[in-house]
């Protein structure tokens, strides 16, 4: 590929005020966060869409020892035999991600014998353990969540700091340790599948229809909304934007009074997750209401509310009948493999496990850490508690042990902040890959969650046509307007049958679903998110299209063919 995929102001851009490549310094096993560098440009590094917001300074220890640690450590353990995780370099505050590679072939074999001992065995007791997971998780969550970082001493932050950082890479350890078999596992049945002259549009619905703590936050949402209606606060939703809501509530009379309680219960359950994936900058839902409320403020504009119960009803059944028209087309020795196949994918369900484990890690494992960052802050005579999230983790350290003061570091907190809003504003423009193209990509991350392949590299070259291809993701076709977004914040102003345009989503995104037409994405494969619940939600989707962001703009009319893989572009307005 040619070297102006790598445009010379990513190579040598600017970085946030004070930095130096040590404050970067944190957990890894075989690769180092760091900024992108010429060098770098022999490998692909594709943006990543999990983090469409980009990191503040602290956000690098989340994503350093976090998702990165977890990779590395999993990768190994396992092993993976042709990848030892994920690395990534900085642009800006924004990150690009590469597997790591491994080219030995005697290596890759030995870590292929190695995985197919341990894979079956982790596959068998699946259940087993990843419920000694969750119970490890919650008793992490819950004695972080009840402590109180505020108010106490340097020290005593410190060490609320340094344990909320060890929660986030054990949590990120139990992910990848996790991910990575039932990826394999599935990546192994998709390829069986294939050989036996399956549809690929129709693997994905073997697995659907069940039940997940991200859907069971969506219906008590649904239960919120029609709390609204029945206490008659309509009105006040429709006239009050959705950032005022709760201000309004307060002051509504008592039935207004008696939402706000029970709003308050569901967020001590389903509000300690943040608008995005480690995203220290998005505050919980427990600590600004703005999204969940704002979402029942769309949801009341809706003809009819969404019936969970019904959609799994019919969700199951087209489970079930995908199921048997796939068996009947096979040979009864074909039949033997599917049947196999499919039975370990049901008994470690990725399409499941992806959604259930946001719950408790994703969108929430990092939250201490934030606490902990506006304690500090506020100890050491910030002017605001956020001005924690712009010290880089060895300087908010050396603030904690005493070894520093904060007019050491205060005059930078501004020119930092304005970096990463002049930086976020540019993400739009940020191209979707840097590098080069590679002949073959092995990890199975970036293979199923990422959808790098030949679709995804062939749309980066350019292409003027009015139909865009990508991955079929979720049968089924829609036509609507498009509403591109680049980031969830806004996610509760789209409109019932919108079409969804963003680079991906992620389980914070769910909510919407109930409302959009279909759902179109830059990135992603079959089992990225997207993928997952359009299938839950029984509406048509569309991954990998690389450029479908750029080529697309809201209020444009889009054919949506989630069985083709197609998107067609009706009416441009542009």
């Amino acid at each position: 590929m040619s070297d102006d995929l790598i445009p010379t102001e990513y190579c040598h851009h600017d970085f946030y005020p004070g930095f130096n490549p040590s404050q970067m310094d944190s957990a890894f096993k075989c690769a180092r966060l760091d900024v992108f560098k010429p060098e770098d440009g022999e490998l692909f590094w594709p943006l990543d869409f999990h983090y469409q917001r980009g990191f503040v300074p602290l956000g690098y220890l989340v994503v350093a020892d976090g998702p990165l640690w977890g990779t590395q450590i999993a990768a190994d353990a396992i092993p993976l035999p042709p990848s030892r995780g994920l690395q990534a370099r900085m642009v800006g505050p924004h990150l690009y991600a590469s597997e790591i590679p491994i080219t030995d072939p005697w290596e890759i074999e030995q870590r292929a014998i190695k995985a197919s001992q341990n894979i079956p065995a982790f596959l068998g007791n699946f259940s087993e353990i990843w419920a000694e997971r969750v119970a490890e998780l919650e008793t992490w969550l819950h004695h972080m969540e009840s402590a109180e970082p505020m108010g106490k001493s340097l020290s005593e932050i410190g060490e609320f700091f340094e344990k909320s950082v060890r929660l986030i890479r054990r949590a990120w350890e139990i992910h990848f340790e996790i991910m990575y078999p039932l990826v394999a596992n599935y990546v192994g049945f998709y390829g069986l599948c294939t050989e036996l002259n399956l549809e690929p549009g129709e693997i994905g619905r073997f697995l659907q229809g069940y039940d997940t703590k991200i859907m069971e936050t969506d219906r008590e949402l649904w239960g919120l909304t029609r709390r609204v209606r029945e206490l008659g606060l309509e009105d006040l939703f429709a006239v009050t934007a959705a950032q005022d809501i709760a201000t309004e509530l307060a002051s509504a009379g008592a039935d207004a009074a008696t939402f706000l309680t029970e709003l308050d219960d569901f967020l001590q359950i389903y509000g300690r997750r943040s608008e995005g994936i480690i995203d220290l900058a998005s505050p919980p839902w427990i600590d600004d209401p703005t999204s969940p409320l704002g979402t029942i403020k769309t949801f009341l504009l809706m003809d009819k509310d969404h019936d969970f119960d019904q959609a799994n009803v019919e969700v199951v059944a087209e489970r079930e009948e995908a199921i048997s028209s796939a068996r009947s087309r096979l040979t009864v020795e074909d039949r033997e493999q599917f049947d196999a196949g499919l039975g370990a994918c049901q008994a470690a369900n990725f399409n499941w496990w992806n959604e259930e484990h946001n719950f408790y890690i994703d969108l929430r494992a990092h939250l201490p850490l934030r606490r902990a960052s506006a304690a500090l802050a506020t100890a050491v005579g910030a002017d605001s508690e956020d001005d924690g999230l712009f010290l880089f983790g060895p300087e908010a350290r050396s603030l904690a042990r005493g070894d520093s003061s904060w007019s050491d570091i205060a005059g930078l907190v501004g020119e930092r902040r304005d970096f990463y809003n002049d930086w976020r504003a540019k993400r739009s423009e940020m191209p979707k890959m840097l590098g080069s193209v590679p002949d073959e990509v092995t990890d199975p991350v970036m293979k199923e969650i990422f959808g790098m392949g030949e679709h995804f590299f062939a749309a980066l070259s350019g292409s003027s046509s009015e139909i865009l291809k990508g991955v079929p993701a979720a049968m089924g076709s829609a036509e609507g307007p498009a509403r591109v977004l680049f980031s969830p914040e806004d996610l509760h102003t789209i409109l019932p049958g919108e079409i969804l345009v963003c680079e991906a989503t992620s389980p914070n995104w769910t909510p919407a679903f109930a409302k959009i037409a279909a759902c179109v994405c830059d990135s992603g494969g079959t089992l990225t998110h997207a993928s997952i619940v359009s299938r839950e939600y029984r509406i048509p989707c569309v991954t990998g299209l690389a450029v479908a962001t750029a080529r697309i703009s809201t209020g444009d009319r889009l054919l949506v063919n989630g069985t083709t893989g197609e998107v067609t572009l009706l009416d441009e307005i542009g």
